[in-house]
């Protein structure tokens, strides 16, 4: 049996495919392909708790472990939401990914209204333009597509803490799901004050965040009140379901943050339909994305604005290898940036 499992490149793929094929898979090789606890740990015990990688190894374990639950389901003839504990619910969508950016407002929200039509019932905004560029977008959105549309915000850490105070009161008066990521991941100080400004919208973060240490640190700081964790990122769908239980006990809600392609995807929704908390699908609208569609359509967006996981076996793909001849790696930085 194969596994598929998909790992974060982190801006860096190079380093973290020779991170998995020269330090991680060497000290796996012999294991039980069903000891997904055994296996994190020893990536833990090696890289992660001292003299490691950090995060680095983190998004190659995660890729690992996916595959490994992939495995699972297929030695059983499961889909993996079963194998999990869930069921084939219907999941919430938002149209997110790299989409509804800068751009004048009414253009902003002529794109929100097409992905409106295709049947969702949510959609991400990109802010941390400028906070005046950014109440104007919003509010225009908001006018447009009046009250039943759940608008959520993202400003990718490009906030300081007085965009903040500027933006926040504002996206109250829209009635915004969340603001996520108005500061770079580590800067604690910056979020707990943001968490003071309002609470009538929640602070999102997690997709930077990595392993239920991480979260604990959130959940210690008290400012975030929504995890996004990323399975390919934060150490798998094994250490999603420990981050997904923390979550749990404290009433805050799980919107699972998405990585490139349709392996993620696709694990995502099996964890989504078998975790308690589970809130949003972010669905990837991005109008280029060959890495979402290289192994053919993994979900669909209904009418009531949501998606449901395969029911085929392990993830439910069918991966043909040849289509990674087309992609190639590229070694070298992931973003090619003039600062």
């Amino acid at each position: 049996l194969t596994g598929y499992g998909e790992s974060h490149p982190g801006r860096g793929p190079g380093a973290v495919t020779n991170l998995i094929n020269n330090t991680l898979a060497p000290m796996l090789i012999g294991m039980d392909a069903t000891d997904n606890i055994g296996v994190w740990q020893r990536v833990h015990r090696m890289q992660l708790s001292s003299h490691g990688q950090g995060a680095a190894a983190a998004m190659g374990l995660s890729g690992i472990d996916i595959a490994l639950w992939d495995i699972r389901g297929k030695a059983a003839n499961m889909p993996l939401y079963k194998l999990l504990g869930g069921s084939k619910r219907r999941l919430p969508a938002y149209a997110g990914g790299i989409a509804l950016g800068f751009q004048d407002a009414e253009s902003l929200a002529e794109e929100a209204q097409k992905y409106v039509a295709q049947g969702y019932k949510a959609v991400k905004l990109r802010i941390g333009d400028t906070a005046k560029d950014d109440i104007k977008r919003v509010r225009h959105v908001r006018e447009v597509l009046g009250d039943d549309i759940d608008i959520l915000t993202d400003a990718n850490t490009a906030y300081t803490i007085a965009d903040v105070r500027r933006v926040l009161p504002v996206l109250a008066e829209i009635k915004a799901g969340w603001l996520e990521e108005p500061f770079a991941c580590n800067d604690f100080a910056s979020y707990r004050e943001a968490a003071k400004i309002t609470s009538l919208v929640p602070i999102a973060a997690g997709e930077n965040h990595f392993t239920r240490f991480e979260f604990a640190q959130l959940l210690e700081g008290g400012a975030v009140q929504v995890w996004q964790p990323d399975l390919s990122k934060t150490g798998g769908i094994t250490e999603g379901i420990r981050i997904a239980a923390l979550a749990s006990a404290y009433r805050i809600p799980l919107h699972a943050h998405s990585s490139a392609t349709g392996i993620n995807h696709a694990a995502t929704l099996h964890f989504l339909a078998a975790t308690e908390n589970a809130g949003y699908f972010e669905s990837c609208v991005s109008e280029y994305n060959p890495m979402r569609d290289m192994f053919g359509s993994i979900y669909e967006v209904g009418a009531d604005g949501c998606v449901e996981p395969s029911d085929g076996p392990g993830l439910g793909i069918e991966v043909d290898e040849s289509v990674f001849e087309k992609f190639p790696l590229i070694d070298g930085p992931g973003y090619v940036v003039k600062f």
